[in-house]
């Protein structure tokens, strides 16, 4: 394989565009209402920018955007405070 001739596959480049909406929106932070709202726009908005996604290939970028908004660490602070309280 020559240098530069990788063309990521649209799943491959749905999913970074998910990640990216992610960290750039706030949904972190979302209250789960909100968070699910987000979802349902964003998905059906990806689905619609690449059309050739299946409906399969879509439920499962949403689980994988699901899956990293609520971690088993929890983002931010509540980490940390572990973190400082020495435990």
């Amino acid at each position: 394989m020559s240098k530069g001739s990788y063309v990521p596959k649209s799943s491959d480049r749905a999913r970074d565009e998910l990640f990216s909406h992610i960290r750039r929106c706030g949904v972190l932070d979302a209250a789960d209402d909100q968070r699910q709202e987000w979802f349902d726009d964003t998905i059906e908005y990806l689905g619609e920018r690449y059309p050739e996604l299946t409906p399969v290939e879509l439920s499962t970028l949403r689980e994988i955007g699901e899956r990293y908004c609520a971690p088993a660490i929890p983002h931010g602070g509540a980490g940390r405070k572990v973190e400082e309280a020495g435990v």
